[in-house]
């Protein structure tokens, strides 16, 4: 009987760093943006996303006509932003009709983008409010 519990703690202490995230959501004139902190994020990435978060300049950039949906996606062993500028596998996809449509292509294009390691994350949506 303990033998499924040992064994259930044992997977418990190898589940990935990665997979450890806080989602904080922001409400904005027009929409709403969720950033999800992930831990292999560095503080620096950390801090932009929710900087980005908070910002209707920076909502701006990803929905210049707003009213859409929107997502960005990061390779875990690549970052967001690396030396102060956006890493390549880093895909921010924008002016969609619906989130999952969003998600998806930001995850096929950062997926397509990155150099290896493990499968890309979303980090940041934006949904109209």
């Amino acid at each position: 009987m303990l033998r499924p519990f040992l064994a259930a703690l044992a997977l418990g202490a190898f589940v990935p760093a990665a997979l450890a995230q806080q989602a904080e959501t922001y409400n904005l004139p027009g929409a709403q943006v969720t950033v999800t902190l992930h831990d292999f994020l560095t503080e620096e990435e950390n801090s932009t996303l929710q900087i980005i978060g908070q910002s209707p300049d920076a909502l701006e950039l990803f929905l210049p006509e707003g009213g859409r949906f929107a997502a960005l996606a990061v390779a875990p062993d690549e970052g967001f932003i690396r030396d102060g500028i956006p890493v390549e596998s880093a895909v921010a996809i924008g002016n969609l009709p619906d989130l999952a449509e969003a998600r998806a292509a930001a995850l096929e294009g950062c997926n397509a983008a990155r150099s290896g390691g493990a499968e890309c994350q979303i980090v940041l949506e934006i949904s109209p409010d």
